[in-house]
């Protein structure tokens, strides 16, 4: 796709897919890398990083926070290479990195996610920021696909509150309105897949309801530079979920 089509979807749709961003060595690279954070790295990572949808299995391992800065490999994929080349055009602005994420939905326990915003956890102003979503499996209804909400992100924020899902804490409080319902779109992808999403674009997924395959990913997101966070509010809240975790025995 070239990068005025690529823009086009991106602002229209509020959403772009991109297919096989990685070829068949780099993704044995990248899968090889996580194998061996998730071995030798997590025991040294602060608890508040690294969820499990159970903590005593630590086959259930759901979400890494802040990667990048516990990894040097993490880091360079992240920092000043394609993907922060990309999240630069189509957002028109310099990017400021800041968080590289892996999610994990694991056979049989991966949750569903809840329909959601990211600008909501950003509290940015002007809210230009976007997610990146790298399939490391191929990914469809059965094992949990991701769906957006095709053009959500021209209508502004919606009204979120708490949804006692481990490692996405808000949820939309009205979903289910006719301009949801009529432009969800589901999005099948293959290992190497990217999807690129607005931070205002409504999206969720389901959860893994197979019985042995895995449903990796990786999450790059980025804030225009023009957006300027509520750095009190983004800290207030980290607070509030992080004792809210410990109390409840998930982190």
């Amino acid at each position: 796709m070239d990068e005025r089509s690529m823009k086009e979807r991106f602002e229209g749709d509020g959403y772009v897919v991109l297919r096989k961003v990685l070829n068949a060595e780099e993704l044995s690279a990248v899968r090889s890398e996580l194998d061996r954070v998730i071995r030798e790295v997590i025991p040294a990572m602060p608890r508040e990083h690294v969820y499990h949808e159970d903590k005593s299995r630590p086959d259930t391992l759901k979400q890494l926070q802040m990667l990048h800065t516990h990894d040097r490999y993490f880091h360079d994929l992240f920092l000043g290479g394609r993907f922060e080349r990309l999240a630069e055009t189509l957002l028109g602005d310099k990017v400021v990195g800041k968080n590289l994420q892996y999610f994990s939905k694991p056979p049989g326990t991966g949750q569903p996610t809840p329909p959601h915003q990211d600008g909501y956890y950003f509290k940015l102003t002007p809210c230009e920021a976007l997610t990146m979503w790298l399939a490391l499996d191929d990914v469809d209804d059965n094992n949990g696909c991701v769906r957006y909400v095709r053009g959500s992100h021209r209508r502004g924020m919606r009204s979120h509150q708490q949804s006692n899902v481990l490692g996405f804490s808000q949820a939309i409080t009205d979903y289910g309105l006719p301009e949801d319902l009529q432009n969800e779109v589901d999005m099948p992808g293959s290992l190497g897949d990217l999807l690129v999403h607005h931070a205002l674009t409504i999206h969720s997924a389901g959860g893994n309801r197979s019985v042995a395959r895995s449903r990796r990913s990786l999450g790059f997101i980025y804030f225009a530079g023009r957006s300027r966070p509520d750095e009190a509010a983004i800290h207030a809240y980290q607070e509030r979920l992080n004792e809210n975790l410990s109390a409840s025995g998930k982190i």
